[in-house]
């Protein structure tokens, strides 16, 4: 990587923390579509930008459904055994991530929650649903709920001294792999694979 590409690099998950920032302090609805305002204008305009050069002509605005309140949760994090996932990614090398615990979402079901365990840490909660590789669905390796390290991240808590997360599938996003075949993302494994179609969100090929 060279050094202008690791500096537009910076400048991009710079501004993804920026604008999860400014998510957070809105009422969801709100904060919905100021995401999508800005996450269109970086995907058009930014250096970093994920999509193909040849793709960024014909670009007019990434593919995100309607906000629907019903698929918002705070939830808390549950127990689980340790287990361990190493990433081959290719620009990084492998990458490892440690279970930490899950959650349940109701009526959706369970996911795994993850950290980073090399530097930077970070949580990391992938999200498949049974659209993903259908056509008019998501993308077939799942969709990203929170990449902490990375700044998306929509707020955590506690209950009863319990840790909660706040897990807003409206904000589901595909990973950078989707547009651009030279990355090599983390994909959602078997424990972040739910049997349900989850229409919100960014959707992938429509």
């Amino acid at each position: 990587m060279s050094a202008l590409t690791a500096i537009q690099t910076a400048d991009w998950r710079h501004q993804t923390f920026a604008l999860f920032e400014q998510v957070r302090s809105l009422p969801p609805v709100e904060g919905h579509a100021l995401w999508r305002e800005r996450r269109d204008a970086m995907f058009a305009t930014h250096p970093a930008s994920p999509l193909l050069a040849e793709d960024r002509s014909s670009f007019s605005g990434l593919p995100v459904a309607d906000y629907d309140p019903e698929w918002r949760f705070v939830v808390p994090i549950l127990d689980a055994e340790p287990e361990r996932m190493d990433v081959e990614t290719g620009t990084d090398g492998v990458v490892p991530f440690e279970r930490i615990g899950r959650v349940e979402l109701p009526e959706v079901g369970s996911l795994d929650v993850w950290r980073l365990s090399s530097y930077g840490g970070g949580i990391f909660i992938p999200l498949k649903d049974a659209t993903a590789g259908r056509r008019g669905g998501t993308y077939g390796g799942g969709r990203y709920l929170v990449d902490s390290v990375k700044g998306a991240y929509l707020g955590s808590g506690s209950i009863a001294g319990t840790s909660t997360l706040t897990l807003d599938l409206n904000f589901a996003y595909n990973p950078s792999c989707a547009y651009d075949p030279e990355w090599a993302c983390p994909l959602a494994p078997v424990g972040n694979t739910v049997p349900i179609d989850v229409p919100v969100g960014e959707r992938y090929g429509v």
